[in-house]
C-alpha cells in the first residue's frame, strides 16, 4: 500500500507551518510515524559553496549523500513528479504531511484566516480538497475545524488515512 499525502495548503503567513508542526507533534504522540515535506522553489540549494558535499556535485558527482550517526541529507538531481519524490523517500512512514503544493493533485486542508490581506480562500473548488481549517464563516462541503482544533484535526485525519 502506498503511504497517503496530505497538503497542508493555504496564502502565505496563513499558518500552515504551525498547523503542521502542531499535527506531527499530535499524530507522532499517536505513535505514528510522519514524514514531512516543504515545497521550496528550485534556486534553493542545500550545498554552500566550497563544502566537500558542494565540490563533489561540481566535479559532476549525480547524488551525494551526506551521513551522519543519525542523519542523512541527499542532495540529488531528480527530474520525477514532486508525487513520485516523496513516495521513493518517505514511503517507510505512515503518512507524509506536505506544505504547500497548491497545485498538485494532493489531498489538501486549506488553512485561511480572517485579518489576514487575503480575502478569499483558494481550493473551495478543488475536488481534492478534504477539510478546511478557519476562523472566517466560509463553509465548504468538507470538514470545518477551527484554528485551534489541532485534536480534531488530527483525528480525522487518522480516521480517515491510519487507521481502516
Amino acid at each position: 500500500m502506498t503511504t497517503q499525502i496530505v497538503s497542508i495548503a493555504g496564502k502565505s503567513n496563513s499558518g500552515k507551518t504551525t498547523l503542521l508542526e502542531k499535527l506531527i507533534f499530535e499524530l507522532n504522540s499517536r505513535g505514528y510515524k510522519i514524514g514531512s515535506v516543504k515545497h521550496t522553489h528550485d534556486g534553493f540549494d542545500f550545498d554552500k559553496k566550497g563544502k566537500d558535499s558542494w565540490r563533489h556535485k561540481k566535479a559532476g558527482a549525480t547524488a551525494t549523500l551526506v551521513v551522519t550517526d543519525t542523519k542523512i541529507a541527499l542532495v540529488k538531481e531528480d527530474t520525477r513528479s514532486y508525487i513520485e519524490k516523496m513516495e521513493t523517500f518517505l514511503g517507510d512512514t505512515d503518512l507524509i504531511l506536505a506544505e504547500g503544493f497548491k497545485k498538485q493533485p494532493l489531498k489538501k486542508i486549506e488553512i485561511f484566516r480572517t485579518g489576514s490581506d487575503h480575502k478569499e480562500p483558494m481550493c473551495m473548488e478543488d475536488p481534492n480538497l478534504i477539510a478546511f481549517v478557519t476562523d472566517s464563516g466560509h463553509r465548504p462541503r468538507v470538514p470545518v475545524f477551527g484554528l485551534d482544533d489541532v485534536q480534531g484535526i488530527a483525528s480525522f485525519i487518522e480516521k480517515t488515512y491510519l487507521t481502516s
